[in-house]
């Protein structure tokens, strides 16, 4: 089976990891538009624009894949696994219409709603003065989202209402949504879907804020680790029962059924779990540790899910091994781009038995370490000790992912 891995950031580096440790052999692996160091392991199709539908539907007719994965929303929200269907490509990725579970906030609580899934209250807002009333009625700590995509930045958490005010006004053309502030621990949970049935991956949190102690500004995500051991026993069969299944049935009863990575990001509260948001794909940087520990066939696995028979073959395996990976952003990420600078060191810290590293963008997020160990006391020593062993001038990380986990 020959298979398109479509994007070029550290969760496709991932995605490709992943394939080649779970048994697909690198010369069945195309990565477009991929990265140098994604490069060095499959064959990369370099220079295309992952939105482009002609120019990915190109490609994989070139490359004659039977597989495609997409990796990043912005494919996905324009359509692209749509003119690969029209083409017979299978494909791991919802279509444009289902994506709008993560394109539009506004259509993920208008699913929700229908299907009866527990989440914050929110008010759609398209002024600044719907806006303002809205903060009012909710009072701080006051949470703002953009309604479109937003790269990860859309969402701000404060207690200062000129900031929520400020934020919303970045946005406000496309419209946004203020929520009710939720209190309790974040929970990242991935599931494969067929469009019918679902299957569940294993649990990981993630690091948003920029800086140690959970300061500074929202991210894409600074660092992640799975499993998580403090989550009680059935948390996975509950949101499975209460919120997956739920929102898959309600996309298919609606006629648009959702094929690919169903994102849920929870949080565990006083009165029970609740849905923060939905994601059309794999998260960043979950992904780059809760593949690390998959054990099943990856390919198998994304195939079955593109074609209708997630419910023929086994569920998803892992190992019981933990996982840390420590994003490194570069000088000024989130709020401001720094000149794009050299990376040193990568080879190194890749030398090291049980650690990767994920490349991702010369700026932003340029690149994950990933720790795997028998604790995550060693997981996590592993990946800081690959993490020193690169360089990147200006570069900055958090030095407290996993820190309380035993």
């Amino acid at each position: 089976m020959r298979i398109l891995v479509l994007g070029s950031g550290a969760r496709e580096h991932a995605i490709v990891k992943a394939l080649i440790r779970t048994g697909t052999p690198s010369e069945n692996i195309v990565c477009s538009p991929g990265n140098e160091w994604i490069a060095k392991e499959v064959e990369v199709r370099s220079g295309i624009d992952a939105t482009d539908r002609l120019e990915v539907v190109k490609v994989a007719l070139e490359e004659r894949v039977n597989l495609a994965v997409i990796g990043p929303e912005a494919p996905l929200v324009a359509g692209v696994a749509d003119a690969l269907r029209e083409q017979g490509v299978a494909v791991f990725g919802p279509s444009q219409e289902a994506a709008q579970l993560e394109g539009s906030k506004n259509f993920a609580k208008e699913i929700m709603a229908a299907a009866e899934v527990p989440t914050g209250m929110a008010h759609q807002c398209t002024t600044i003065e719907e806006v303002e009333h809205a903060l009012d009625q909710f009072g701080a700590p006051y949470v703002v989202k953009a309604d479109g995509l937003a790269a990860g930045k859309g969402v701000i958490v404060t207690s200062d209402k000129q900031a929520a005010l400020e934020h919303a006004g970045n946005y406000i053309s496309g419209g946004v949504l203020v929520e009710e502030f939720l209190d309790g621990q974040e929970v990242s949970l991935f599931f494969l879907s067929d469009g019918k049935s679902v299957m569940p991956l294993s649990p990981a949190q993630d690091y948003k804020r920029a800086f140690d102690g959970d300061q500074g500004p929202n991210t894409g995500g600074m660092g992640a680790y799975s499993p998580i051991p403090w989550l009680p026993d059935g948390f996975v069969e509950e949101v499975t029962e209460r919120i997956a299944e739920p929102v898959i049935r309600e996309l298919a009863r609606r006629g648009t059924e959702f094929v690919g990575l169903l994102y849920c990001g929870l949080i565990v509260t006083e009165r029970g779990v609740k849905v923060i948001e939905f994601n059309a794909r794999f998260g960043d940087p979950e992904t780059q540790v809760v593949l690390r520990r998959l054990s099943s066939n990856l390919a198998d696995l994304l195939l079955r899910a593109a074609t209708g028979k997630l419910d023929v073959g086994p569920s998803a395996e892992f190992s019981k091994r933990k996982a840390v990976t420590v994003v490194l952003a570069s000088e000024g990420y989130p709020t401001s781009a720094a000149p794009v600078r050299e990376v040193g060191g990568i080879e190194s810290a890749e030398a090291m038995d049980d650690v990767e590293v994920c490349k991702a963008s010369p700026i932003g997020r340029v690149l994950s370490v990933v720790g795997c160990g028998d604790s995550f006391q060693e997981a996590r020593t592993l990946a800081y000790e690959g993490l020193s062993r690169i360089s990147l001038e200006g570069g900055h990380y958090r030095s407290d992912i996993a820190a309380r986990v035993s």
